[in-house]
């Protein structure tokens, strides 16, 4: 980021017809521009910043005759969706975490010039000084972002996490019989009506390790960071025949290395896929015996759903709701911690 340059000051003396001493005229010049961010709820990813790797401010225009101010230099706006980190990439710095509609100014411009119409007085009556103008400043800056949602969809692999993502939503992640389908983040809005919207993330699956980098790593666990509530999936009938309580375990063991905050955010068990099991009072008995063996508050019932019959997804969205409501903000008034 390099912001503009000020301009220099002018030099310039008053002459016309019948004024033989007009005086010092020269004006000062204009101030460079600044590079500013702007956090705008209509971007939502740094993609523009991905092939574009130098950005200018305008410099500022030197002072002419007559008392003319050079103009200021055009600043350059940098539209950045909230959630954006910058940080100085010489220091390691974090200069600033945009939230909704909050902006600041990466790179100052440099102050123009004075013109020798700024330094004429009594004793110096015809000045021939001038200063030229400030330069810019100038840092290189990484760019950040780490999504913003009410609630995190999590669990391992192939839990049913873009399917559920995909009925509750319009969104339309990539939905497959493999692991590591999704392969970056995806949001979607669920409507629960006109005055009621929750912002869901689909996070890609973890896998144990993840906390150390393995699998997809961190490129799970840093956009789970911003989320006020968990939806831990678990499937279950795993295809691999794992243990489903075992499942949730690796999942919370992750989140707690990870970051302890991060394992104290509240969270909602959801007993995905229950499609695969048609008997209900089975499933009420798998449900009851996974938050038993998982310890799980007797007040805090697993959720029974599934993307495949729509089964079960009211409930979830008036819990998440109900816990939104508790931690605090949902996205739509959402400010740093």
């Amino acid at each position: 980021m390099r912001a503009g340059k000020g301009g220099d000051g002018c030099v310039s003396f008053r002459r016309l017809k019948y004024i033989p001493k007009g005086g010092p005229d020269g004006g000062d010049g204009g101030d460079g521009g600044s590079v500013i961010a702007v956090a705008d709820v209509n971007v939502h990813t740094l993609l523009d910043f991905r092939g574009a790797h130098h950005w200018s401010a305008g410099n500022g225009e030197p002072g002419r005759g007559s008392q003319q101010h050079g103009a200021n230099g055009h600043d350059r706006v940098l539209r950045l969706p909230a959630g954006t980190l910058i940080y100085d990439d010489r220091t390691g710095e974090l200069l600033a975490d945009l939230g909704e509609g909050e902006s600041v100014v990466l790179a100052r411009g440099g102050r123009g010039g004075f013109g020798n119409e700024h330094f004429k007085g009594p004793i110096n009556q015809a000045p021939r000084r001038f200063t030229p103008g400030q330069p810019g400043e100038s840092r290189t800056l990484r760019l950040d972002l780490k999504l913003i949602a009410d609630a995190g969809l999590i669990g391992l692999p192939n839990a049913g996490k873009s399917t559920l993502l995909s009925v509750l939503t319009r969104a339309s992640p990539k939905v497959a019989d493999y692991p590591f389908t999704t392969l970056s983040p995806q949001l979607g809005i669920a409507s629960l009506d006109p005055k009621r919207r929750i912002v869901l993330a689909d996070i890609p699956g973890l896998i144990e390790g993840a906390a150390a980098g393995a699998g997809l790593g961190h490129d799970f666990l840093r956009h789970v960071e911003r989320t006020r509530v968990l939806v831990h999936l678990v499937e279950i009938s795993p295809a691999d025949g794992s243990d489903p309580a075992t499942n949730y375990s690796v999942i919370r063991e992750e989140l707690e290395a990870y970051s302890p905050e991060l394992g104290a955010t509240r969270e909602i068990v959801v007993l995905s896929k229950v499609d695969l099991e048609p008997d209900p009072e089975r499933r009420r008995e798998q449900a009851a015996r996974l938050g038993e063996r998982i310890g799980l508050d007797p007040h805090d019932s697993i959720l029974p759903v599934s993307g495949a019959t729509r089964e079960g997804l009211g409930t979830l969205l008036d819990r998440i709701w109900s816990e939104l409501k508790q931690a605090g903000l949902t996205t739509h008034g959402w400010r740093r911690s």
